[in-house]
């Protein structure tokens, strides 16, 4: 038997043996909300970032973020709309790769950041509108200006980190605001004054 035939017949075996255990690792894993385990969960700071983008004096769309943000969320599948979400986040976490800019943003031209150095966000209500996919409105305090605000979800999936060994859960979001509901006017309306919020978040199950 040749060298290669012999690899060849040495790497389907491992194959064979190794597939039922990507087929296990596999349905750990949920997308369906029902199945989600109950309790509490922290936001993984690490891997949980809210991305904003804003029409930038009609030449291009710009966009920036804000990395370090803090929640806590309780989830009952079972009462799903009764779900409770408080989230904060950074206003000093604001990036854009650009560290002239990104100063310009902290000035009281924009977030003020020595004076308003945190955004909030508080679900008040949770509108389920898909099997995985759920309308979370709430209020919003940014800039010390507080307004409802509603958050387009979508379920991503659950199960335990294979790196961590966590149990965790996964979602996406939309929002869109104005800004100068909240008090940021400077250069509107030639800089753009709706601001697209995209979220991704990753949760830790605690305890």
């Amino acid at each position: 038997m040749s060298k290669f035939h012999s690899l060849a017949i040495a790497g389907l075996g491992a194959v064979l043996v190794l597939s039922p255990l990507a087929v296990v690792a596999q349905s750990a894993f949920t997308s369906d909300p029902a199945q989600v385990q109950a309790g509490d969960y922290r936001l993984d700071s690490d891997h949980s970032k809210v991305t904003w983008s804003i029409n930038h004096f009609g030449y291009s769309t710009y966009v920036g973020q804000f990395s370090k943000v803090e929640g806590t969320v309780s989830i009952d599948p079972k009462k799903a709309a009764a779900s409770k979400l408080d989230v904060t986040i950074d206003a000093n976490s604001v990036g854009t790769l650009n560290a002239k800019l990104d100063a310009h943003l902290k000035t009281a031209d924009f977030l003020d950041t020595a004076r308003f150095p945190t955004a909030t966000f508080k679900a008040t209500t949770i509108k389920l509108t898909g099997k995985r996919t759920a309308n979370i409105t709430g209020d919003l305090t940014l800039h010390g200006v507080t307004r409802p605000v509603t958050v387009a979800a979508t379920f991503n999936q659950a199960g335990v980190n294979p790196v961590d060994k966590t149990y965790s859960l996964g979602f996406a979001g939309k929002a869109k605001i104005k800004r100068t509901d909240f008090g940021i006017n400077a250069y509107a309306p030639a800089l753009g004054d709706e601001v697209t919020l995209d979220l991704e978040a990753e949760l830790k199950k605690v305890g």
